[in-house]
């Protein structure tokens, strides 16, 4: 009796030992283990345990132990389950082989009873929380993981040292450990892990015999803290018998109440000819698949015939989850900077991108994305009133809509103000995710100043626009586009509508007094927070009714979310007259996204671009008026002037030299000095400036940060460029100028500085003025004013003189032959050749390459329509600049062979004669197109369109004015001047 209590108590000692070594690892790690508040004593350990009393017939023990079982099963609910592949282990050892390698182990699968919430020894309790885990990991990985290598990861194989893998850990790993090759997981083979787990990985080569007992062979499973045991014959280290498993304990020992002290192992292992291998040369994915589909935990490794090591689960899902952590790593690496080489040999297949992909430009959100929890309060703003037929904007509280207790303007930067942009707070109270049926806003009884106020506000058509999260309100309309319905969205809702009531022909002036928000968002499945991607609403006319007397608990009848009676229609509108009450209400619903609509393409349905072909049209059509100049002056290049040259060259004589005609006979006048030459430095240097501005301004635009959710933005940057293309002003002017003899430099600067600005100025002062006096919003303020006149003043004029300074300092350009001193008289041109017509004729071209997209231009400015293709808009602008530069340098060439040497206004007039095409353009426009009737209006639209047609005045002809400098200095290089 003594010596058997002495073996239970030596059991309980080692099953203890094993749970504390189990406990501490698992408190190193982190984990807690399963049903941490539940006590007691694990039922299979008290069935083992009572089955090898019964052995020994201890009555005593055998009846203590059994009345413990009952109390335990009874505490514990201990149920019959069936048992899968993740159940299998019980209360035994810790499955807990050392680094990332592959399991493999057959077994068959059968019923045995299995408590759903026995307290487990720690390394089992693990296993049954992780090894679920693990599998969807496995086939998360196995599944998806070729998303991210198949694209940008292939670029990453070579890794910065900096970002080498850290070394997997084990609890019997070498002091340095060897480290896993870095080739990518699908790559990775068995033999990587083996190495990844160290030499001293004592777990992957312990073993047993076929004769040891079962007992033992589970002791040294426990004092290892391992879950398999490798089986082997006696005396025959390297000859594979087979494997031992604790889930073989479980159901063949303890399930089937056998001694564990007289079984051998050889009785109850998975013998060599049911074994599942793997070499050192197996990929993991492969090692894990079939780990996965045979359902085991432990696959041992076999080399040349002879077992090598093993590898569990455990040891794959590392290897698999370090593997993906270091290509983490180094996609972290290559967005920060680490991978700048990669970055630097991409950048030219990039910056193509920008310019083939349909020509289209992409865009910036403009704000930082906001993440919005279910119930937090969403802050919706009211603009500007807006319409088209005025083109007057007001701003929203300038009629008697709702009110909030205190209205807050928010900060608008300087395109905002320009534009009439007034945004202020909204009454409107949205929670996320929260719908809101029949809100009463307010109620209003007009008088008749208020009533008539909205009756000319509907009469001109207004829409009210509004803001949600940097998104603007639209009203979503429905039409047939090509035989499939299509949805296009008009910006704001119009404050009312016209119309007569059924028998009656006096028109009648109605109110939107119900609006039906939609509130579209796109949640994240995982944090459960969403985002706005779309602002939609309905407007409806209702003429609410309610009982009894108003008071702010009334219950309208027209509209009662209790009654299930929801507003759907017209029906009843409500008419806006003196005395009249109208109720404002409002509904609004939260809809997840239809197509997955995400924060960073939320702009796109309003940006949506479905006339390509038109733009392409438009591009072609000028590709042609290209092609047909290119081959003109190619023909002048490569043929005429080289026949000519190579003529001039060879002539001997002096009679032979007054038999000359052509262009050359003026050689001696063709730089003499224009008439007015300070003026024309002047608008060269303004031109200049222009171009700038535009140029870098599409650049942006294209990048993306000029996008529509930038209010505003596109016009601060043309405006803050422009001051600072002052610079560059100044100094085409001043060199120029210089060219010219001159010497005043500081006339012509200050001349730059102030011409151009100055006309356009007192231009914008008159139109202001009117709008003033129509007390619109889009009058700019003083203050506004004031920073106009500072960026003018303070930075523009002092960078004029810098730029004008830096040009006169530098050496004059000489002029490639000598003037004669006396002029040479112009002989009697045709009549094709006259200044004005040639000027005229000079225009179109450069204007017929871009008055398609010119239409589409005018279209987003005065229809209050986006324009954001600013990429056919740049193909289309170096277009137009190529056309200028070569209808200028032809008909230069046609000039200078007529024995016509005045060529300086000419070469500017021509190529911007294209200005006076632009404006009388826009006047085809204004009687086609739009719908203005009062005077102020059509004032404001001739005064703008006038600035913009001088401005394209200036860009346009110091392009042509370059390029004809560029190509008479080129001729008259190439030839011999005695």
């Amino acid at each position: 009796m003594d010596q058997l209590e002495a073996e239970l108590e030596a059991e309980f000692e080692l099953l203890q030992i094993g749970h504390n070594q189990e406990k501490s690892e698992e408190d190193s790690r982190g984990i807690k283990p399963l049903e941490e508040q539940q006590q007691g004593v694990c039922p299979f350990e008290l069935e083992r345990k009572l089955h090898e009393l019964m052995e020994t017939r201890q009555e005593a023990k055998i009846k203590e132990l059994k009345t413990a079982l009952e109390d335990a099963k009874k505490r514990l609910h201990v149920k019959e389950v069936e048992a899968s592949w993740w159940k299998d282990t019980a209360c035994i050892v810790s499955e807990h082989v050392p680094q990332p390698s592959r399991i493999n182990h057959s077994s068959q699968t059968r019923q045995y009873p299995l408590s759903s919430s026995i307290k487990l020894p720690s390394p089992i309790r693990f296993f049954l929380q992780a090894q679920v885990k693990m599998q969807a990991v496995i086939r998360s990985f196995v599944s998806g993981g070729n998303v991210v290598r198949s694209s940008l990861l292939q670029h990453l194989r070579v890794v910065n040292p900096a970002i080498q893998p850290s070394v997997l850990s084990t609890r019997y790993e070498s002091t340095q450990p060897a480290r896993m090759e870095e080739h990518g997981f699908e790559s990775t083979t068995i033999s990587d892990v083996m190495n990844a787990k160290g030499k001293s990985a004592d777990g992957s080569w312990l073993w047993c015999t076929t004769d040891d007992s079962v007992y033992d062979a589970v002791k040294s499973m426990t004092q290892h803290n391992v879950g398999a045991l490798v089986v082997v014959k006696p005396g025959e280290q390297q000859s594979l018998a087979g494997i031992i498993t604790e889930r073989d304990y479980l159901r063949k020992i303890i399930v089937q109440g056998r001694s564990s002290k007289s079984t051998k192992v050889g009785d109850i292992m998975t013998e060599e000819n049911k074994l599942i291998t793997v070499t050192p040369e197996t990929k993991v994915l492969v090692a894990m698949q079939l780990m996965t589909d045979n359902r085991i935990r432990h696959i041992p490794v076999i080399k040349d015939k002879g077992m090598i090591g093993m590898v569990s689960i455990g040891d794959v899902v590392r290897a698999v989850v370090t593997e993906h952590r270091e290509e983490l790593n180094r996609l972290n690496a290559f967005i920060q900077g680490a991978m700048g080489m990669e970055l630097k040999r991409s950048a030219t297949a990039f910056l193509l991108l920008l310019f083939v992909h349909a020509a289209r430009s992409f865009y910036l959100p403009g704000v930082a994305p906001q993440d919005f929890e279910k119930g937090d309060e969403l802050k919706v703003k009211v603009n500007k009133l807006t319409s088209i037929k005025t083109q007057l904007p007001y701003s929203y509280y300038s009629l008697p809509f709702c009110q909030p207790k205190k209205i807050v303007d928010s900060t608008e930067n300087l395109g905002e103000v320009l534009r009439g942009d007034r945004i202020e707070n909204a009454p409107y109270s949205f929670k996320m995710r929260e719908a809101q049926m029949c809100n009463i806003l307010c109620r209003v009884t007009l008088d008749a100043k208020t009533a008539k106020a909205f009756k000319e506000k509907i009469d001109d058509e207004y829409r009210v626009n509004m803001i949600l999260d940097n998104l603007p309100l639209v009203v979503p309309i429905e039409r047939v586009d090509q035989g499939s319905p299509a949805v296009v969205y008009q910006l704001g809702y119009h404050v009312g509508l016209k119309g007569q009531y059924e028998g009656s022909k006096e028109q009648k002036f109605f109110m939107h007094n119900h609006l039906a928000f939609t509130v579209r968002y796109h949640r994240d499945v995982e944090t459960d927070a969403a985002r706005i991607v779309g602002f939609e609403v309905k407007p409806y006319s209702v003429k609410h009714e309610y009982d009894g007397e108003w008071s702010e608990k009334t219950r309208l009848t027209t509209c009662d979310p209790h009654k299930k009676r929801l507003v759907v229609s017209s029906s009843t509108p409500q008419e806006v007259e003196q005395k009249k009450e109208i109720i404002f209400t409002y509904d609004v619903d939260f809809q997840a996204s239809t197509f997955e609509v995400k924060w960073a393409s939320r702009w796109d349905a309003y940006l949506l671009m479905n006339d390509n072909q038109i733009h392409w049209f438009s591009i072609v059509n000028s590709l042609m008026i290209v092609l047909f100049l290119s081959g003109m002056v190619a023909m002048i290049m490569l043929r005429t002037l080289y026949r000519d040259i190579s003529r001039y060259n060879e002539l001997e004589t002096q009679e032979e030299a007054q038999e000359e005609t052509g262009w050359k006979l003026v050689h001696g006048d063709v730089f003499r000095l224009p008439a007015n030459s300070d003026l024309l430095c002047v608008y060269v240097g303004t031109g200049v400036q222009c171009l700038g501005m535009v140029l870098v301004t599409m650049i942006f635009a294209m990048l993306g940060f000029l996008s529509p959710s930038n209010r505003g933005g596109l016009m601060t940057a043309m405006l803050l460029l422009w001051v600072f293309m002052g610079l560059f002003a100044g100094y085409a002017s001043s060199r120029l100028y210089k060219m010219f003899k001159g010497t005043e430099w500081k006339r012509i600067a200050f001349r730059t500085a102030f011409l151009f600005p100055a006309v356009v100025s007192s231009i914008f002062f008159v139109l202001n003025a009117l709008i003033w006096g129509q007390k619109s919003s889009g009058a700019v303020p003083f203050g506004t004013m004031f920073a106009l006149i500072f960026l003018w003043f303070g930075i523009s004029v002092p960078l004029v003189f810098v730029g004008a300074y830096l040009g006169f300092k530098k050496p004059a350009v000489d002029d490639p032959v000598k003037t004669n001193k006396i002029p040479r008289q112009i002989p009697e041109q045709a009549w094709y050749m006259n200044p004005v017509f040639s000027i005229l004729i000079g225009g179109i071209l450069p204007f017929g390459a871009v008055f398609i997209e010119l239409f589409f231009i005018l279209t987003s400015i005065w229809l209050n329509q986006f324009y954001y293709i600013f990429g056919f808009l740049f193909l289309v602008f170096v277009i137009l600049i190529v056309t200028c530069a070569e209808i200028t340098v032809v008909l230069c060439y046609f000039q200078l062979c007529s024995e016509d040497y005045l060529w300086w206004w000419r070469s500017y007039l021509t190529s911007g004669s294209s200005a006076l095409y632009l404006f009388l353009y826009a006047t085809f426009y204004f009687f086609t197109k739009l719908q203005i009737t009062k005077l102020v209006s059509a004032m404001l639209y001739f005064g703008y369109m006038l600035i913009a047609s001088y401005a394209f005045f200036v860009l346009t002809g110091t392009i042509g004015f370059y390029a004809c400098l560029w190509f008479t200095r080129l001729i008259y290089s190439s030839v011999k001047i005695d």
